[in-house]
C-alpha cells in the first residue's frame, strides 16, 4: 500500500476529541479504524483529549499505547457538557491544543484525519497542517455550523454563520479528500461547491463479528431488567440529543399505555434524557424504563433486549447527521424504526432493504398502530431481523468500512 515515507514510515494521524477508552460513538469508530490501519502496515498516532464524554471528572493518561495506536493526550480544559459556556471553553482550548500538536508531532508529507469533533476542527488543523506541509483528510460527521443554524442557535446564524462557512468550506476544499457518512451528507458538500473528486462516502459501522444475532447472556440481562418474554419491547440505545426527535415516540407510548404487553426502553444519556424522564413522570407512563450507557463488553446483549430498537433525527437536520446507532441495532437482527424524513438517509435504507419502518414526526397513531401489528405478528419481527442483518453483513461490516478506507489511503 502507498502512503507518505519518512525514512520508511507510513505515518497517519487522527484528531478527535475523544479516544479509547472512551465509549462515545466517534471513539468507538476512530479507535477500530485506527488498530486496523495499525495493523496494516501504518505508524498511526491519535491526538485526542484527556477528557471522558459522559463523565467529566473522568482523566486518561498523557501518553498511551493499544495496539500499534500511539495516543497523545493533549492538555485541555474540562469543564464538561453540561453548559454552553463550559462546553464552549473546552472546544476552544481543544483548537489550541491541536494546533501546537501537530505542530509538534507531524512532519512533511504526514496524513492528518481530522474528525468533527469537536465542531469546525477542521478550521484550525488544516491551518497548522499546512504550516508543516502535511496533508489533510476530513472525516465528517457531522456538518457545523449548519447543524446549530437549523437548532435555533444565535451565533451560527447571520453574518457570522456565513463567515464560519466560508472557513470550514475553505478546510474542506484544501483537503485531499472529504469523507462523508452518508449519501445526503455529499449532496449537501456538493451543494456547498465542494467538487465530487473530493468527496468520499464511508459509512459508519459497528463490530459485526462481536454484535451479532443471539449474543450470550442477552436473556438473562432482559430479565434482570424487568422484561417478561411475553413482553414487546421498543428500544433506543445510545446519545439523546438536540438533533433527535422524542415526542412523537412518547405519543405513541401514551396511546399504548394501557397495554401491558408493550414497554419502551432508553439505554444511554444525552441532553434530552432528563427532559425526556421528566415527561415520562408527567405523563405516568410506567411502560417507558431507563438504563445507563452500557460497556462495550455487553454492548451485544444489552442491544439484544429490545425486540425492536427506534431511531430518529429531526428532518431538516438530513445530510447533516446521521445516527450510527443504526448499525449496532440492525447487526444484533432487530428490526429498524425510524421517525424522521422518510427520503433521509436511514429511511432511503429501510426502503431500500426492507428492515423496518419509517415515520414522519407527528405520526404516533401510525406509529401505535404498527407496534401492535408488529408485537403479535412474531414471523414478520424475525423476517425484518433477518434483513435488518444481511444488510451490515454486505454492505456495513467493519471489514467494508476497513476496504473503504484502505483504498482511500492508497490514493491520498
Amino acid at each position: 500500500m502507498s502512503g507518505p515515507h519518512i525514512g520508511g514510515e507510513k505515518r497517519l494521524f487522527f484528531i478527535n476529541r475523544f479516544y479509547y477508552p472512551d465509549h462515545g460513538a466517534t471513539a468507538q469508530i476512530l479507535s477500530d479504524v485506527a488498530e486496523h490501519l495499525a495493523a496494516s502496515g501504518w505508524q498511526v498516532h491519535v491526538l485526542t483529549s484527556r477528557l471522558s464524554y459522559s463523565d467529566p471528572r473522568t482523566r486518561y493518561q498523557h501518553r498511551a499505547s493499544r495496539k500499534g495506536v500511539k495516543i497523545i493526550r493533549l492538555p485541555t480544559t474540562g469543564f464538561g457538557r453540561g453548559n454552553l459556556i463550559g462546553r464552549t471553553i473546552d472546544y476552544l482550548s481543544f483548537y489550541v491544543a491541536c494546533v501546537f500538536g501537530v505542530l509538534k508531532h507531524v512532519r512533511k508529507a504526514d496524513l492528518i484525519v481530522i474528525k468533527t469533533d469537536p465542531p469546525m476542527l477542521s478550521v484550525p488543523v488544516s491551518f497548522a497542517a499546512r504550516l508543516k506541509r502535511a496533508h489533510s483528510i476530513n472525516w465528517i460527521q457531522d456538518l457545523f455550523p449548519d447543524v446549530a443554524d437549523e437548532l435555533g442557535v444565535p451565533l451560527a446564524r447571520g453574518w457570522i454563520g456565513k463567515g464560519l462557512k466560508i472557513l470550514r468550506n475553505r478546510s474542506f476544499r484544501t483537503a485531499v479528500t472529504n469523507i462523508v457518512i452518508g449519501e445526503r451528507m455529499a449532496e449537501r458538500l456538493a451543494g456547498e461547491g465542494i467538487v465530487k473528486d473530493q468527496i468520499r462516502i464511508i459509512p459508519n459501522f459497528t463490530d459485526d463479528t462481536t454484535i451479532h444475532p443471539g449474543p450470550m447472556g442477552w436473556q438473562d440481562l432482559r430479565r434482570a431488567w424487568g422484561y417478561k418474554d411475553e413482553d414487546f419491547v421498543i428500544g433506543y440505545s445510545g446519545n439523546l440529543g438536540r438533533a433527535h426527535e422524542v415526542a412523537t415516540m412518547l405519543d405513541a407510548a401514551q396511546h399504548l399505555h394501557d397495554n401491558p404487553r408493550i414497554k419502551f426502553l432508553f439505554v444511554g444519556g444525552g441532553h434530552l434524557r432528563q427532559q425526556v424522564e421528566a415527561e415520562v413522570e408527567l405523563r405516568q407512563l410506567t411502560s417507558v424504563s431507563f438504563q445507563p450507557y452500557q460497556p462495550r463488553a455487553t454492548l451485544a446483549a444489552s442491544l439484544s433486549v429490545p425486540n425492536m430498537h427506534w431511531i430518529s433525527l429531526q428532518p431538516q437536520l438530513e445530510g447533516l447527521v446521521l445516527p450510527s446507532k443504526l448499525y449496532g441495532a440492525a447487526a444484533v437482527g432487530r428490526p429498524i424504526c425510524m421517525i424522521g424524513d422518510k427520503d433521509g438517509d436511514i429511511g432511503r435504507i429501510i426502503a431500500k432493504h426492507n428492515i423496518g419502518y419509517c415515520f414522519e414526526p407527528g405520526e404516533s397513531d401510525a406509529l401505535a398502530r404498527m407496534i401492535l401489528d408488529l408485537a403479535v405478528n412474531i414471523d414478520r419481527q424475525r423476517d425484518l431481523g433477518r434483513a435488518a442483518r444481511h444488510f451490515v453483513d454486505a454492505h456495513a461490516s467493519r471489514e467494508h468500512a476497513f476496504a473503504l478506507w484502505q483504498a482511500m489511503l492508497e490514493e491520498a
